[in-house]
C-alpha cells in the first residue's frame, strides 16, 4: 500500500523505531557476537518500545483503533466482506453525511461512491486485507478485482478491438477508420486517439506492422507509455522532516471527503500517524462526515464551526500537526466550481496560509476527479492546476463508467501523476495507481491472462 511514499517514511526516525522490535530477532541469529547476550537482546527489544508509546498521543490511538479489527474479520472471506455487509449497511446510523459529500443519494447510488455501503469499509479494509495476507495469493485476488471493476471500460475498448481484428488478415484504411471510432468512444480523447493512430500508420508504412492482432499489442504498449510518462515518485514533493501535508481539492460531488477517509485509512494501516483537517466549512454535514471517517480510522479531526473561515481552521490544523509531530496531515476543502473566480481565489488563500505556517507546504495538492465526467475532467484539472498547482490526481468511480480511457488522456495531456484510482465502495477499492497493473487489467482476458 502507498508505495509512492514508502521511501520517504522509511527515512523517518519514527518508522525506524517502529521497525526495531522485529529486526533484532533476525540479527541475533545472523550475528555471532549476539548469541551469548540473549538476555541483553531481550532488554534491547523492550527498550525501544517505550519511545514508541511516548510518541504523538494520537498515534497509539490510531493503532488501537485499527489493531482489534483483524481477529474478527480474518475468518470472513473477501466475498463476504465485499457483498454481505452492503445490504445491512444501507440503514446504519451516521451515513447521512456520506450522501451529502457528493451529488445526492439518487445520483451517487449508481456511481460507486454511495453513502449506504460505506460503513462496511472499515471491516473490509481490515478483514479482506488480513485474510489475503495470511491466506491465498493477494496480488492475484487484488488484480482480479481490478480487472472486474474495469469491466465497462474493457468492454468499450478491448472487446471492441478484438471484434474489429477478428478474422482480419491485413491492416487497411477501413480498419484504421473503425479503430479511430473505438478509441474516441472509449474517452481516450481526440488528441490521444490521433497519436495512437499516427503511430500505427507509421509502423504500417514502414512495413513493421501488418498483422491486425499485432496492432493490439502496439496500442497497449503506447497506452502504457503515456501512463508512465507522467508517473512521478512522491519523494520529489515530500519534506525531509515534519508532517507531510496533503491538500485535497476538486469540484462538488467528486468524492473528496470519502477519498480523504480512505487515504487516511491507508496511512494508518501503514503505521503512520494521521491528522484530518475539516477545511470544508461551507457544505452542510461535511464536518460531521469527516469526523465519522476519523472515528472509523482512529485518527483525530481538527474542525471549526460550520460557516467558519476555512483558512483559520486549516491554519490551526497545520499548527496542530507540527506541534504534535504527526506524520501526515490531510486537509479537506470545500467543493467549488472550477469556473468560479471567487471560489478559486479562496482556494489560493488557503494554500498561502498553509505555506505561512509550514514552509514548503502543502507538499501535495491532490485533485479528485470523477471519472464519469469524461473529458470535462481535463478542463477541471487545467483550471485547478493554474490556480494552485496540482501535484497528484485521484480518479474516482472508474467502476461505474465506460470512460476509463480518461486516465490515459489525463496522463498524456497534463503530465500530472495519478496517485489513486477508485474502483468501488470499500476502503481497499481506492487503489494505489500502477500504470503496469492498470494496463494489464484493462487488456487482460476474462481468465486473467494477458490478451494480445
Amino acid at each position: 500500500m502507498l508505495g509512492w511514499f514508502k521511501k520517504k517514511f522509511s527515512r523517518k526516525k519514527k518508522t525506524e523505531e517502529d521497525s526495531v522490535a522485529p529486526v533484532p530477532q533476525q540479527e541475533a541469529v545472523a550475528e555471532p557476537t549476539a548469541v551469548a547476550d540473549t538476555a541483553e537482546e531481550v532488554a534491547a527489544e523492550q527498550t525501544p518500545a517505550a519511545p514508541v508509546a511516548e510518541g504523538p498521543g494520537q498515534e497509539p490511538a490510531a493503532e488501537t483503533a485499527v489493531a482489534p479489527s483483524p481477529p474478527e474479520e480474518v475468518a470472513e472471506s473477501p466475498e463476504a466482506a465485499e457483498e454481505a455487509p452492503a445490504p445491512a449497511a444501507a440503514g446504519e446510523e451516521g451515513r447521512e453525511p456520506e450522501a451529502g459529500e457528493d451529488r445526492g443519494p439518487e445520483q451517487e447510488a449508481g456511481a460507486g461512491e454511495t453513502a449506504g455501503p460505506e460503513p462496511a469499509e472499515p471491516r473490509d479494509e481490515a478483514g479482506a486485507a488480513r485474510t489475503v495476507d495470511v491466506g491465498r495469493d493477494k496480488p492475484r485476488s487484488m488484480f482480479r478485482r481490478l480487472q472486474e471493476r474495469l469491466g465497462k471500460t474493457r468492454d468499450t475498448l478491448v472487446h471492441r478491438l478484438d471484434s474489429l481484428f477478428l478474422g482480419k488478415k491485413e491492416i487497411d484504411d477501413q480498419l484504421l477508420d473503425d479503430l479511430e471510432e473505438i478509441l474516441i468512444t472509449a474517452d481516450l480523447g481526440v488528441g490521444t486517439a490521433m497519436e495512437l493512430l499516427d503511430s500505427a500508420r507509421r509502423s504500417v508504412r514502414r512495413k513493421e506492422l501488418s498483422d491486425p492482432q499485432a496492432l493490439k499489442k502496439v496500442l497497449r504498449d503506447k497506452i502504457l507509455a503515456f501512463l508512465q510518462e507522467s508517473d512521478q515518485p512522491a519523494e520529489l514533493v515530500m519534506p525531509e522532516e515534519g508532517p507531510f501535508v496533503i491538500m485535497v481539492v476538486g469540484v462538488n460531488g467528486v468524492g473528496k471527503t470519502t477519498s480523504i477517509g480512505k487515504i487516511a485509512a491507508k496511512f494508518v494501516r501503514s503505521g503512520q500517524s494521521v491528522l484530518l483537517v475539516a477545511g470544508d466549512t461551507f457544505r452542510a454535514a461535511a464536518i460531521d462526515q469527516l469526523k465519522i471517517w476519523g472515528e472509523r480510522t482512529g485518527v483525530e479531526v481538527v474542525a471549526g464551526a460550520q460557516g467558519a473561515d476555512p483558512s483559520s481552521v486549516v491554519f490551526d490544523g497545520v499548527a496542530r500537526g507540527v506541534a504534535d509531530g504527526y506524520d501526515v496531515v490531510l486537509i479537506d476543502t470545500a467543493g467549488r466550481l472550477h469556473t468560479s473566480v471567487n471560489l478559486m481565489e479562496e482556494l489560493k488563500k488557503i494554500k498561502r496560509v498553509i505555506g505561512k505556517k509550514l514552509a514548503g507546504a502543502p507538499h501535495e495538492v491532490m485533485l479528485v476527479l470523477d471519472a464519469t465526467t469524461g473529458q470535462n475532467g481535463i478542463s477541471q484539472a487545467k483550471l485547478f492546476h493554474e490556480a494552485v498547482g496540482i501535484t497528484g490526481l485521484t480518479l474516482t468511480k472508474l467502476d461505474g463508467t465506460a470512460k476509463g480511457g480518461i486516465v490515459v488522456n489525463v496522463c498524456r495531456e497534463l503530465k500530472i501523476p495519478v496517485r489513486f484510482i477508485g474502483i468501488g465502495e470499500h476502503v481497499d477499492d481506492l487503489r494505489d495507481f500502477s500504470p503496469e497493473e492498470f494496463v494489464d487489467a484493462l487488456f487482460a482476458r476474462e481468465d486473467g491472462d494477458q490478451a494480445g
